[in-house]
């Protein structure tokens, strides 16, 4: 696809954007590149946009819902051409149709762009070649802009994107146009970090350098330094991150903002996320329990505290958290799960696996590390083994797997319910009497 420059780092002055919206976007815009600026609409199974965006959704409802995000957020563009500068405020998507024909025919969705940006966008001057399937793996809105920034200055000659100042950068990071104010210190935390490393992890042709500017003590203004790395990818083979819509959708019912389903869903992990879920509407279907005040926060709660797997029954007496009081910090032991003793087992197994390595003279340490490589690399998804390849057993996504698969070697055999039950008594997770 040939991204328009200036619809890379857009900033919206009305509504927001989310992840999704933007990887329909894009998927609409190879499309339609695909079938010429000379039409002014654009026609494609509904199937084929799905598949293109990478999400495992046909709920075309929820499909409606990210196409209203782009007919209703305003958006400015600049371009600036040979003696000219043109700004333009418009939106991302003129009219939209989604024909539903019966069963047997395919269902159809037919979009246009509005009159004034659509050849630029369709055949722009100065572009950037995006592959959807990598920038589809992108998991936050941050990085999926910060990596069509690296595109697109990859091959510049000095390989510094633009200088903005912090209020710009967030609404660009964000898709939000209702920023009144930044923290930077919360922002870089929330924000940059975990995009940059995610950027970084997910594909191979470059990393990106935050270069921060001072107003005196002040960071006023923000830029990146593209540098390519020494060995790029020379094609994408696998689908490493699926955006799974209808997961989103669900943290959303029970009661979380869009951001924050977004946000939560990027940064935990799909499996525990899923099983999590499960277990809080199971606990809100029970009819023997009184009804949850708030949901969400039970949710966050039972995130923290590995309530996946439990039973219903097993966190009966557990007290529901009221909308304005925090959820107690730690479950009644009476209530422990078999399921969160087994994790909690193979985590303090791993640790202890962690603390022998490292205790270990180098040559055991070496000995360790290659046999790993022997044994897991090649099986592998391909951002946890580039990160194992850069930083070892010190990769904080990487060096997990390593130290459970270290335990694994020296003790393959699985526990029995009695060292379970030994292990949940010295660790206080049960109560006896």
């Amino acid at each position: 696809m040939q991204k328009a420059n200036e619809s890379i780092a857009i900033r919206p002055k009305k509504g927001r954007l989310t992840l999704l919206s933007r990887r329909i976007y894009n998927a609409l815009l190879y499309h339609a590149q695909q079938q010429g600026v000379d039409e002014r609409q654009y026609t494609l199974p509904l199937a084929t946009l799905i598949g293109d965006s990478h999400f495992n959704s046909r709920n075309v409802a929820l499909l409606k819902e990210h196409i209203r995000e782009m007919q209703t957020t305003l958006i400015e563009w600049n371009s600036v051409g040979t003696g000219e500068q043109r700004w333009t405020s418009s939106q991302l998507l003129g009219t939209v149709e989604i024909a539903e024909r019966g069963s047997g025919y395919p269902v159809i969705i037919t979009w246009s762009y509005p009159d004034k940006v659509r050849e630029r966008l369709l055949k722009p001057n100065r572009y950037t070649k995006i592959l959807l399937e990598v920038g589809a793996q992108m998991r936050s809105y941050a990085a999926a802009v910060l990596f069509e920034l690296g595109m697109q200055y990859l091959t510049s000659p000095s390989r510094l994107t633009m200088r903005e100042d912090l209020f710009w950068w967030a609404s660009v990071l964000t898709g939000r146009s209702d920023i009144e104010k930044v923290d930077y210190r919360y922002f870089k935390r929330d924000v940059l970090r975990p995009a940059l490393a995610e950027v970084d992890a997910l594909q191979d042709d470059f990393s990106l350098e935050l270069i921060e500017h001072r107003e005196g003590r002040r960071i006023a203004e923000l830029q990146f330094m593209v540098h390519r790395k020494a060995q790029s990818a020379l094609g994408v083979t696998e689908d490493r991150n699926p955006f799974d819509l209808v997961l989103v959708e669900r943290l959303r019912k029970l009661g979380l903002k869009d951001e924050e389903a977004d946000r939560l869903y990027s940064k935990t992990d799909e499996g525990l996320l899923r099983a999590t879920l499960d277990h809080v509407e199971q606990r809100l279907r029970h009819p023997g329990l009184p009804p949850l005040a708030a949901p969400a926060a039970y949710l966050r709660d039972a995130l923290k505290k590995g309530y996946a797997g439990a039973t219903p029954a097993l966190v009966a007496a557990e007290p529901a958290p009221g909308p304005a009081a925090e959820p107690a910090r730690s479950p009644p032991a009476a209530h422990t799960s078999v399921q969160s003793i087994r994790d909690e087992w193979e985590r303090a197994r791993a640790k202890a696996a962690e603390d022998r390595f490292h205790a270990a003279p180098a040559d055991r340490r070496a000995a360790w590390q290659q046999a790993f490589e022997a044994a897991q690399l090649e099986g592998l998804l391909a951002p946890l083994a580039q990160a194992w390849r850069r930083d070892g057993p010190a990769s904080r996504i990487a060096g997990p797997l390593f130290f459970r698969w270290l335990a694994r070697q020296e003790s393959p055999a699985e526990p029995t319910e009695g060292e379970l039950l030994n292990f949940a008594i010295r660790r206080g997770m049960l109560q006896l009497g």
